[in-house]
Parts: structure tokens; sequence; C-alpha cells
């Protein structure tokens, strides 16, 4: 391809995902509105799949339990349902629907904590308005049998629990194809400092964030500055697909980020530098969250066997971080395939000649 039309062609293509890309969709494979299980009080020993909790009262689900007869109760409850997944969705990814819970929440699957909301006394702090969206990991759920969700909720006053939202599981209808799927477990410190990027830094301290996820929903509500997310993943370049031109996309982030692959680089959406340790949050953030960011990855960034990714987020209002997808890495003509899918022919034609070695 000519130098000038493929510089010409990226920046386009940078145009086209931050203007035109349409929304992922998705369908829902499992309702979980209706019937759950429910009780007053707090014991961490509900959330195990195999807690016998026969005796529990039934709640619907959502609704504020004011309306389900606990009217001015106002402390800790549980939640708890059972679910099966059809075998034929379990090589997909998956998504967890809550919708809003009042005051503060953390969820368990399968006697796992996978999420919170808000944070309990003595530190309480409400996410009553937060929806909660999460993607599953499949080594979690159960592949054959029953899968188990335990909600811990504390309300401090008015109306509490799951009380709106489209509760469920939910797999996307994406046509993106990835080489290597990167949403799920990655590591994540709040703070800054530039040694994170390295690929030999020591990152195991770190606590274990799910991605895509607002951090504010994973213990850190509130929380607004830097803070860095690390993941590793393997590669074999004697793969023929690695021979393809790439693209690292890691959905849209909350706010500003400079995005590294092997130390290096390769992407940054908003102005870091432009960032002073204080300063009035409306002032140097635009539209960056709003982005969906694909970088280009050239073939010498990746290295035969361990490669690392660090990218470091800054924040300055309300949620933040990596909090929707897709994320992974994939060829360019797949990517360009998956942005352009909503244009007319004539265009999309152009963009794809412009790329067309």
């Amino acid at each position: 391809m000519n130098v000038r039309l493929k510089i010409i062609g990226f920046a386009l293509l940078i145009f086209i995902a931050n203007n035109i890309f349409a929304e992922q969709k998705f369908t829902k494979i499992e309702n979980l509105k209706g019937l759950w299980r429910f009780n007053l009080g707090d014991n961490k020993k509900w959330a195990n799949p195999n807690y016998d909790d026969s005796d529990w009262d039934a709640i619907k689900v959502p609704s504020p339990w004011e309306d389900e007869g606990y009217n001015g109760y106002d402390g800790y409850a549980w939640y708890r349902k059972e679910f099966n997944i059809d075998s034929k969705y379990l090589k997909k990814k998956l998504y967890l629907s809550l919708g809003t819970i009042d005051d503060a929440a953390e969820v368990y699957l399968n006697g796992k904590l996978i999420a919170s909301s808000g944070s309990f006394p003595p530190n309480f702090n409400t996410a009553y308005n937060s929806k909660i969206w999460l993607p599953l990991q499949n080594n979690f759920l159960n592949q054959k049998g029953i899968n188990s969700i335990a909600i811990r909720v504390y309300d401090d006053r008015l109306e509490g629990g799951i009380y709106s939202g489209d509760i469920g599981i939910f797999t996307s209808d994406s046509p993106l194809n990835f080489i290597i799927n990167l949403e799920g477990t990655w590591k994540f410190q709040t703070g800054d400092n530039s040694k994170w990027m390295k690929n030999n830094f020591d990152d195991k301290s770190w606590k274990k964030l799910i991605v895509p996820s607002n951090w504010d929903w994973q213990g850190y509500n509130n929380y607004d500055g830097f803070a860095w997310y690390r993941i590793s993943f393997d590669v074999n370049l004697e793969k023929e697909i690695y021979k393809n031109d790439l693209i690292l996309i890691i959905g849209k982030i909350d706010d500003i980020d400079e995005t590294y692959l092997n130390e290096k680089m390769i992407g940054s959406t908003g102005d870091l530098l432009a960032m002073p340790l204080t300063r009035n949050f409306s002032e140097g953030i635009n539209s960056e969250y709003s982005q969906l960011r694909g970088y280009k990855i050239n073939k010498e960034d990746l290295r035969n066997g361990r490669n690392v990714i660090a990218i470091r987020v800054y924040d300055g209002f309300q949620y933040g971080g990596i909090y929707e997808g897709p994320i992974g890495i994939t060829t360019l003509k797949d990517y360009l395939r998956y942005i352009t899918r909503n244009l007319d022919s004539k265009k999309k034609n152009f963009i794809e000649m412009l790329f067309d070695e």
C-alpha cells in the first residue's frame, strides 16, 4: 500500500470509529425477572451456592422491597436465584444485567465475589442509580447443572433492593471476530507510576477487576484520578493470523487513556499531559469517554510468548475506567468490516479500498 494513502486510511479509520460506530447489540438468553429468594439480615454464608434457602421469603425482582411487604425497612438483606445456561451459549461471551440496586451491593456467582456497587458501612456510599452490567467469565459458570447468584444489599434510607432494570443474562450479537478476546479479569491499581507499564513489573498485589465494567461498581465508588490496568497474554508468532495487520480494541474508557503494548505506547485518546494534579472536573475533558478505542498493532510490537498490555487512565468526573466493550485483538480487515457495517456500499467500498493491498 502507498505509505501516504495508508496514513490517510488510518486517520479516516479513527474518524469512523469515533463518529459512526454502532453500539453493540445484545440478546437476552435467560430471564431473571420474577421471584427471587429473600432474607433480612447479613451472613456471608448466604453466598454459598449450596446454602439451603428454602425457608426464605419469595420477592419480586425488580421491585423496591418496600413494595413487597418490607415497608420502612433499612439495613442489610440478601437475594438468591438459581439458573441454568443452555450449553450452546457456554462458548459465547455472556453478560449479567442486575439493573439498579439501592444503595450498596455485592454480587456473588457460585460463591465467588464478582462485583460490588457502592460501599457498605462504616464507609457507606450509595450507588442507587448505577446500572450493574457485568461480563461473565466462563470459568466461573458451571458447565453442567445449576448456577447460583447471591446478592448482598445494604439500604440506608427510603426505597431499597433491586428496584429497576432488565434483569437477566445476555449474549452479544456483535459480528466482530477476535484473535484474542481480552474481556474478563485484569489487574488494577489506583495512582500513577511510569514503572507500571513495564513487562517485568510485579503486579501480583494489585486488585483484580472485571473488564469492561466501571471501577466504581467494583470497590472504587466515586474515585476520580489516575489508575492503571494490566493484562498479559500469549502469542505464537508462527501462526498465519499474526501476519495480518492487527487492531487492539479496548472499547470505551471514562475518560482519557494512554495504551501500552510491551512498553510501547500504541495509542491514546485525550490529552493526559493537560491534566493537572488538582483541576476543575469540567475542564479539559470533552467527549473522550464516548469514543471507541481502536489502536493499530505493528508486527514488531508483538513478542513470541508473553505480551503485556498496560493502560493508564485518568477519570475526571463520575464513573471511571474501561466501562464498555468490545475488547480484544482482531485483524484490520475484521475491524473495518465491523465499524463500517452500517455504511452504504459506496462509503464502505471506498474505505476498504484504502486498506486493500
